[in-house]
This record gives C-alpha cells, sequence and structure tokens, in this order.
C-alpha cells in the first residue's frame, strides 16, 4: 500500500479512543494531510460525540464514537486499547485492515517467555509476535517501512533507550554493568492523578504510581540493547501532567572530553528529525526538559559526566503522549505508508 493523493486520503480507524493516548491521536490525526479519521470506538461512550470526552476537539470534529461491533474496513487501524485486549481479537483487527499499529504493550516483545515474565500471565497470540515490528524510528526505521504490523512502545522504555542509544552505539557504555534508570513520569501516565492511577487503568501506560524495581519495560529496554546490558529501572510519579524525564546513571572511560562526548552524540542523532541535543554550558535549560515537550514528537537527549570518576548521568526527557505514545505512532504511520516522517508531527512545543 502507498499512500494516497490529493483528496484521496488513506481512512483511519482508532479502536479504543477515549483514553488519553486515544484523545493525542485524534489530535495529531485530525489534521494530518494524508489521512481521514473515519471511526474511533469506545464501548463505553458508544453514540457520543467525540469532544464530549475529548474537549480540546472541539470543533474540529463531528464524529461520535461507535462499539467495536460497528467497526468497517479501513486502510490503517490503531489499537490503543489496555494492555491484553488486541492479542486478544488480533485476528478480527487484521482482517479489517492490512496496516495495524497497536499502542499497547501486547506486541513489543518477540519472546513469548520474555512477553510471560514481564507480564506475569500468557500471552493469547504468540504467534502473532513475529509478525510486528517495534515501533521506534530511531532504531528500527527500515523495518518500519515495509512493515504491516507496527508495535506501539513504552513510554518509559523509550526514555530511557534514547537515553543510552548513542553511548551504546558509540562504545562508550560497557556490557553487564548494572544501568539505574531513575524515570519521572507525569500524570497521566500513572492516572489521572498520582494517587488516583488505579482507577484509571485504560488510561495510563503504568497502573501504579510508583515502581521502584521490577518495572515491565526493563524487557523492551533490553530487547533492544541486548541481553548483555543490565538494566533497572525505578518509576515515580512526580508534579506535572504530560511528561517523562530518564536520568541513566553508567560508568564510562575516564578521561574523555567535552568534544568526545558531542562527537559520539552527534554521530548518532544528527539528522533524525525528531530527536535533539540539549547539553549547554548557560542558561534555565542546560539539560533536557520534559514540560519544553508538551504536546510534541521531541526527545531532547544531553549528559552530565565526571572525567575522573568515568561516572556520567545520561538524559532523555519527552511527552509521555506523543513521542512517547500516539506521536510515535503516527511518525510509524508516516514510515509504513509512504508519507513524509514529519507530517502531522511538526509542532515544536511552548514556552513558557
Amino acid at each position: 500500500m502507498t499512500a494516497h493523493n490529493g483528496s484521496d486520503r488513506l481512512t483511519v480507524g482508532i479502536v479504543g479512543g477515549s483514553g488519553y493516548t486515544g484523545g493525542e491521536l485524534l489530535r495529531l490525526l485530525l489534521h494530518h494531510a494524508g489521512v481521514v479519521v473515519t471511526q474511533v470506538t469506545s464501548e463505553t461512550h458508544a453514540g457520543t460525540p467525540l469532544p464530549q470526552v475529548h474537549p480540546h476537539l472541539r470543533g474540529q470534529t463531528d464524529l461520535r464514537f461507535i462499539s467495536r461491533q460497528r467497526l468497517a474496513p479501513c486502510d490503517v487501524l490503531f489499537l490503543a486499547m489496555p494492555h491484553g485486549r488486541a492479542q486478544a481479537e488480533i485476528e478480527h483487527y487484521a482482517g479489517l485492515a492490512p496496516r495495524l499499529i497497536d499502542l499497547s504493550a501486547d506486541f513489543r516483545l518477540r519472546d513469548v517467555d520474555r512477553y510471560t515474565r514481564a507480564y506475569d500471565h500468557a500471552h493469547t497470540a504468540p504467534a502473532w509476535l513475529d509478525r510486528f515490528v517495534y515501533g521506534l524510528p530511531e532504531i528500527n526505521r527500515d523495518a518500519l517501512r515495509a512493515a504491516r504490523y507496527v508495535s506501539g512502545v513504552g513510554c518509559n522504555a523509550t526514555a530511557v533507550l534514547l537515553a543510552l542509544w548513542a553511548p551504546v552505539r558509540g562504545g562508550l557504555v560497557e556490557a553487564g554493568q548494572p544501568l539505574i534508570a531513575d524515570v519521572k513520569v507525569g500524570s497521566s501516565e500513572a492516572g489521572t492523578t498520582p494517587t488516583a492511577a488505579s482507577h484509571h487503568p485504560a488510561r495510563s501506560g503504568v497502573v501504579r504510581p510508583f515502581q521502584l524495581t521490577g518495572h515491565r519495560h526493563e524487557a523492551e529496554v533490553r530487547q533492544a540493547l541486548g541481553d548483555g546490558f543490565d538494566v533497572r529501572m525505578a518509576i515515580t510519579s512526580v508534579e506535572m501532567v504530560r511528561g517523562v524525564a530518564a536520568a541513566v546513571h553508567v560508568t564510562l572511560p575516564t578521561g574523555l572530553t567535552e568534544r568526545d562526548l558531542w562527537a559520539c552524540y552527534r554521530a548518532t542523532w544528527t539528522g533524525e528529525p525528531f530527536v535533539r541535543i540539549v547539553h549547554t554550558a548557560q542558561g534555565l535549560h542546560r539539560h533536557p526538559e520534559p514540560r519544553l515537550l508538551a504536546g510534541t514528537n521531541y526527545a531532547d537527549v544531553g549528559w552530565e559526566y565526571d572525567p575522573q570518576s568515568g561516572r556520567a548521568v545520561l538524559l532523555c526527557a519527552l511527552d509521555n503522549l506523543g513521542k512517547g505514545a500516539a506521536g510515535t505512532a503516527v511518525q510509524c504511520l508516516n514510515l509504513m505508508c509512504g508519507f513524509e516522517e514529519t507530517t502531522g508531527l511538526s509542532f515544536g512545543g511552548f514556552y513558557p
């Protein structure tokens, strides 16, 4: 399938469109030049106009939610349901659209045993795991261009991976050492508020507002980096609505210079449309700051390094609903369907 031209746009459906991620997908797709959203499901809100659930869409769409039973065939189907739902009906959804993008964790891990260990239950469609391409363009772009089925990304895993990717690719991070990822997240990941997280599991990527050991996104990072990398994540909800800020504590070789680190980061990220190196000696915002990324598909990366000890903190900030979920999903859509990769994703944030 190739991108349609002119008014002959691709038809897009969203299954599970009433949550935060569904709302972010709609905000991006309703203004995408190459697609038209034709159907959005919600079992709870079937028949309700979309803006009654997503008030930021007032005046932008006349669509109403429908039930899953009323889904019609389309060109691309986004699955934005709670974890476990997509795998239970994957054959049905694959019969409705030649391209699927699943934003849950159901198809992120290729190995069924790894999935069982991470999610504490057996996968109900293990034969489909190898059919899905992991949907982080910065590490999987070529495979995504040829993909029919794409998995979404975990927002915490994305931040940790992007924080580590340049130094790992540059050979500065030795495998085997503990990589301690301290990740601060906003309330839209943990739930509507940090204290109400368990009331809204369908709206969040992480149900508990604090998870200091054994986070399931560790499996996602290890799959991407290789099992020789000992990634240990600690997740804490802080006072912001959108955002992920990852600080990964590692030991690098001693005696590196700033020029060495800049060369390493530039070798990986030069030419990437949505990854920016943020590392300045002066100013208020010398390091990546998630509040500056709200509503964007950008990820900012940086570092702090002590040349005497080799101790380093590798940094990444992003919007958990944008680059950590819906934004990356639209970026994958663009690659899969032959659009310019940045289509619909040019918003650069706001300040102050």
